[in-house]
């Protein structure tokens, strides 16, 4: 099992995700520069966090152009897993990877602090370890998080059971008080209609081990390695 973190100009948090995969989870991971392309085969492959091109246009809009990523988008439509993660999910929705986007936060300031989430999927290959309503806490780390789509899109995604997560209290209420940026419906992950593409703003891979305040991370990344054992 391989897995690629794939490095834009201005991505900064790919080493962080390496660590986890590598020396937490136990999974041979490649840090892929985006102009060598995958030239290999990849069980799953992730865009990290960061300020791509320093977020120019808007965040991931140029990263989303670079050829790389029709690479990522044929790895999908092979049924293969691709993660993105903050600025990696502003790439990943700018390249249609879901529909909806990540804009700026209602209030238009950086916001970077600990936040719960509500785990709305658990069969999802980025979620099975979780429990249904379980509460979470990671953290966030964006300008531009806040997740908008039209009345439409956001009947399908419930509809379809394609809400990853929503942001919400200790307790696991969601209201408008715990949600940080604005997002439509306090949702901050968003899978695909095959469900094999995750894209979320919150950090798992700053939320992975005790040290650092909470493991409840890992567990996306541990799904994603049992979903990939069991479908080899």
């Amino acid at each position: 099992m391989r897995f690629a973190v794939v490095q834009f100009g201005g991505s900064n948090c790919d080493l962080d995700t390496q660590y986890v995969l590598q020396e937490v989870c136990g999974i041979d991971t490649d840090l892929v520069w985006h102009r060598d392309g995958l030239k290999r085969h990849y069980d799953a492959v992730i865009m990290p966090g960061g300020f791509s091109y320093g977020d120019y246009l808007r965040a991931g809009a140029i990263a989303a152009r670079t050829p790389v990523m029709a690479e990522i988008c044929r790895h999908a439509t092979q049924g293969k897993l691709v993660l993105g993660i903050c600025n990696g999910a502003q790439t990943g929705s700018e390249a249609g990877l879901v529909p909806g986007t990540f804009t700026i936060n209602a209030y238009p300031k950086f916001i970077s602090r600990e936040v719960h989430l509500r785990v709305e999927n658990t069969s999802s290959p980025f979620t099975s370890h979780y429990r249904k309503d379980e509460v979470i806490q990671v953290p966030i780390a964006h300008k531009e998080g806040r997740y908008i789509a039209g009345d439409a899109v956001i009947r399908r995604l419930n509809q379809e059971n394609r809400v990853a997560f929503r942001f919400c209290d200790r307790d696991g209420t969601i209201s408008e008080a715990a949600n940080p940026n604005g997002s439509i419906e306090n949702i901050t992950g968003v899978l695909s209609k095959e469900g094999n593409v995750l894209l979320m703003m919150p950090h798992p891979e700053r939320a992975s081990e005790k040290v650092l305040g909470s493991e409840d991370g890992r567990r996306i990344f541990d799904s994603m390695i049992a979903h990939i054992e069991e479908h080899a």
